[in-house]
């Protein structure tokens, strides 16, 4: 369970060579709401009309390869924003394989991390 960076499965390789890599869906949900935010700056019931759309048509349903085309296909006039959607798009796309959630799922595998996070911070707890 990573958050989507380059180093965390670099890592994951190198120490856990067949584990099953997942991208936090929280941490992925995360990236579409930060883009989300610049599509309309300052209209925030369509960002979230926007959000709600494509988080549950592409990214929860493992569509990631149609979440990509239509995040590259958003035209913006801002350079900002064509940098953030340039980024966001790369970012789902290196990341696709570890985001089928609907199968990891199926094999009652977690894809989220706060089941992992409760359980350290009760391991910690315990310790002091």
């Amino acid at each position: 369970m990573g958050d989507g960076a380059e180093w965390i499965w670099n890592l994951a390789d190198q120490h856990f060579p067949s584990a099953v890599q997942i991208v936090d869906l929280f941490h992925a949900r995360q990236h579409l709401w930060d883009l989300a935010r610049k599509l309309p700056p300052n209209d925030q019931q369509q960002q979230k009309q926007w959000m709600e759309a494509h988080q549950k048509r592409f990214l929860d349903n493992w569509k990631i390869e149609k979440l990509v085309l239509g995040l590259r296909s958003i035209q913006a006039n801002n350079a900002e924003v064509t940098e953030k959607i340039r980024i966001e798009s790369e970012y789902f796309e290196r990341n696709a394989e570890r985001m089928r959630y609907p199968t990891f799922r199926e094999q009652h595998l977690f894809v989220g991390s706060r089941v992992i996070e409760a359980g350290c911070k009760s391991v910690i707890g315990n310790r002091l």
